[in-house]
Formats: C-alpha cells, sequence, structure tokens
C-alpha cells in the first residue's frame, strides 16, 4: 500500500491546472524508454497538446483515439528522446499497468478544468 504524501496547503493544489481533452492521434513511440505512446490532445480553446503516455498494455491506439482524459496541463514541457511532452495524461498505477482517469459523463467540453 502506498503511504500518503506530504501534506500541502489549498493554494499549492490550485496551482495545478487539470483538464479534460479528447485523444486525437495515438502514435507508437519506439525510441522511449518503457513502451508508450504519444498521444495528440485536443483541449479545447487551450489548443493540441502532445503528451507522452505509459499505457501500452491496456490500450490499444485504436482504442485511445475519440477518449476523453484528464491532464495537467500546466507542466514545463519535457523532452523524452524526440519527442516533447506538453501536457502529463493522468492515471493510477497498479503494478506495471496504467488505467487513465476518464470523467464519467461523455459530454465534457474540451478543456473544461477541474477543480
Amino acid at each position: 500500500m502506498n503511504k500518503i504524501k506530504p501534506t500541502i496547503d489549498f493554494e499549492d493544489f490550485t496551482k495545478v491546472d487539470i483538464r479534460v481533452g479528447t485523444i486525437i492521434e495515438a502514435n507508437d513511440f519506439p525510441k522511449a524508454r518503457k513502451p508508450a505512446y504519444k498521444l495528440v490532445i485536443d483541449f479545447g480553446d487551450l489548443g493540441i497538446k502532445n503528451s507522452s503516455a505509459q499505457i501500452t498494455k491496456l490500450y490499444s491506439k485504436e482504442d485511445l483515439v475519440g477518449k476523453q482524459v484528464t491532464a495537467v496541463v500546466n507542466f514545463e514541457a519535457k523532452q523524452i528522446a524526440n519527442f516533447k511532452s506538453e501536457c502529463l495524461v493522468l492515471g493510477i498505477q497498479n503494478d506495471e499497468e496504467v488505467t487513465l482517469l476518464q470523467a464519467s459523463n461523455k459530454n465534457i467540453k474540451n478543456g473544461e478544468q477541474v477543480s
């Protein structure tokens, strides 16, 4: 069982910008150290952002296209091999598998903020 992380104050939490977006492309990422996909995600008015996601065990590329996901969109971009990851897709890691966090309502507008 994971231990709880150190306590933060509410102001720290309010700095994290979590948004809903729709995956519009999912491509193989052979240069990643661990198996991953290159995702292209539409965040509505925020625009299109790229993300590298280690979700190849539970999801096929075809399953991902059109799927709404939640992501942190205000991290600095991170260079991963020859790819710039601009957001962090959220998921639950169990053993070596990652399950994506998704909204239960499929009609959420891209770019809507999680609060």
